[in-house]
């Protein structure tokens, strides 16, 4: 069997064989920076979620189970510090959202890229005005050996709405992928006379 060193050959990418395939990306279109860009942006709001999807099977489970002897992991030297991880996450993924865009402006992508985006920026919204201020005031609760119920209330429904919020985070990453089956722009020639 001869070896082929050609990066990407002819049988690891099919060619579109017809209107109706899935995915709008083929070997001729991969690498323009419209569907490059998408893909970034895409695997940058999957790792969100996956952050998110961690931390309601990991870790908040642990914490809203009683209050506030349960809050003992975010307190002392050596605290859990998940804000080292979604500080910078959201930016990231809003420029790279945001240069997707931009690069699939002319194309039937922009409106479904808009419309993620929208409802992105609407969860960020809500989660900077409600869910980090609670849960900044539930987390900085001064550690007792004791179970507040007021607080086990409180950290119940932080956790209820949470998760509504985490299901929103997945249906809008169905749309966006969904993207990815509409074709990218055509890429501009230059002429020249």
């Amino acid at each position: 069997m001869a070896r082929n060193d050609t990066f990407l050959s002819q049988s690891a990418i099919p060619e579109r064989s017809s209107a109706g395939d899935i995915c709008a990306i083929n070997k001729t279109t991969m690498f323009r920076p419209a569907n490059i860009l998408l893909s970034l942006a895409i695997l940058s709001y999957i790792i969100v979620i996956g952050g998110a999807t961690y931390e309601h099977l990991a870790v908040v489970p642990q914490w809203t189970a009683a209050p506030p002897a349960s809050l003992a992991m975010f307190q002392g030297p050596y605290g859990l510090q998940a804000q080292n991880f979604w500080i910078p996450i959201h930016p990231v993924t809003l420029l790279l959202m945001t240069a997707a865009l931009v690069a699939n402006w002319r194309s039937a992508r922009r409106k479904p890229i808009v419309s993620c985006m929208a409802g992105y920026v609407l969860v960020l919204v809500i989660t900077f005005a409600h869910f980090v201020p609670e849960l900044i005031a539930l987390t900085t609760t001064p550690y007792a050996g004791t179970i507040d119920a007021d607080l086990q209330v409180r950290a119940a429904n932080w956790e209820t709405a949470s998760l509504v919020r985490l299901a929103f985070l997945n249906i809008i990453a169905s749309f966006f992928l969904l993207v990815l089956t509409i074709p990218a722009p055509i890429a501009r020639t230059v002429r020249r006379d």
